[in-house]
């Protein structure tokens, strides 16, 4: 029998909008009304000072090691905005611009890379999960929950964000398997900042995009412009409405980048050169958007001024309340409270043998 090529259903498109020279293609400009655009941008102003804040805030020994987002906000706050509040978000550790859009509060960032749980607390009535620091085991949580609601009868969707270096993981390969095979509603979003800690993306994979992977499994894949917020969100919004009118899953990948270390205990100038990290600078998603916004007529330098001024106030007042709620923290008999919906008696017995220690370790505090 001769050979003959086998057709593959769906290609890999390229997607780019609004590119680094703020240049517009207006054809393809989403359709996003004036308001949200607007939050989009106070977001993305807001994520960009909190983390050079949170960066200031650990060189003076007041939180612990955390992982920088600056350079990256674009890829959170486009893919995110397509969301319902009844959605599922699944971050990976570098997604903190889209935990604020989905209403989680500065201090409870600041509190948690202080080593508090309570920070890592997700309040009721939000769907989202907590970070993950694993590499790549939340995407198998998110296909969990995109499952549960097909299985349900509900239109939700569940979005899981992640970096290149998790698509090296047998984890994500099998959730991408598994939610292809069951027509799970999931999107995943790939950031794709070219760096797996000190691992570039061509020692990662032979393969030319990582939105290709998405074919081997059959379903749709789309590469675009991560540092584009426009093109990030039209390729999100139109992977959700997929998915929850049953058309399954997506693989985004945002091609992105890194500016800043993987976190404040690496030494990012041991792997990358500064040449190519200003080439990168010259990408920056947040004046790219004001540029578009400015020629929209929605901002004008002057209100670009106010609202550094007021997200530099709304940050201070987070650290002021944070450092404040941090003094009454830090029961060490919290540990037991969240691992079980019901606690089994083996834990229950290690709590209150913890708990006499615990008085015992005070009571000879007190007499000491």
């Amino acid at each position: 029998m001769p050979r003959k090529k086998i057709s593959i259903p769906n290609k890999i498109e390229y997607l780019s909008i609004l590119n680094e020279k703020s240049e517009l293609d207006k054809k393809l400009d989403p359709d996003i009304s004036d308001n949200l655009l607007l939050k989009l941008h106070r977001t993305m102003l807001l994520a960009r000072k909190f983390d050079e804040r949170l960066l200031s805030l650990q060189r003076q020994g007041r939180i612990g090691t955390f992982p920088p987002i600056s350079g990256q906000e674009a890829a959170h706050l486009g893919a995110v905005a397509a969301l319902r509040p009844t959605d599922w978000m699944v971050p990976a550790f570098r997604e903190t611009a889209a935990e604020i859009w989905r209403g989680r509060t500065l201090e409870s960032v600041i509190i948690y890379n202080n080593g508090y749980n309570e920070g890592a607390a997700i309040p009721e009535g939000r769907y989202d999960l907590p970070i993950s620091v694993p590499v790549g085991s939340q995407i198998l949580h998110a296909v969990g929950l995109g499952w549960a609601a097909k299985y349900r009868q509900k239109d939700d969707v569940a979005m899981a964000f992640f970096g290149d270096g998790a698509t090296s993981e047998g984890d994500f390969h099998e959730g991408l398997n598994f939610a292809a095979v069951f027509q799970a509603p999931v999107v995943f979003v790939c950031q794709n900042n070219q760096w797996a800690i000190s691992i570039p993306l061509a020692k990662q994979t032979r393969s030319k995009t990582l939105a290709q992977k998405a074919l081997a499994y059959g379903m749709p894949g789309i590469q675009v412009d991560g540092n584009d917020i426009l093109a990030v969100f039209a390729a999100a919004r139109e992977a959700v409405e997929r998915a929850r009118s049953g058309g399954g899953p997506t693989l985004i990948e945002c091609v992105t980048y890194r500016l800043m270390m993987h976190t404040t205990a690496d030494d990012p100038k041991r792997y990358r050169t500064d040449k190519e990290v200003e080439q990168w600078k010259n990408r920056d998603p947040l004046p790219r958007f004001q540029n578009y916004l400015i020629r929209k007529g929605l901002l004008t330098e002057d209100k670009i001024a106010k609202a550094e001024a007021e997200v530099v106030q709304e940050i201070q007042e987070a650290v002021d309340r944070a450092e404040k709620q941090m003094k009454e923290l830090g029961d060490p008999v919290h540990m037991f409270a969240h691992l079980y919906a019901a606690m089994p008696p083996y834990v229950e017995e290690q709590k209150k043998e913890f708990e006499r220690e615990l008085a015992e370790l005070n009571k000879e505090a007190d007499h000491g």
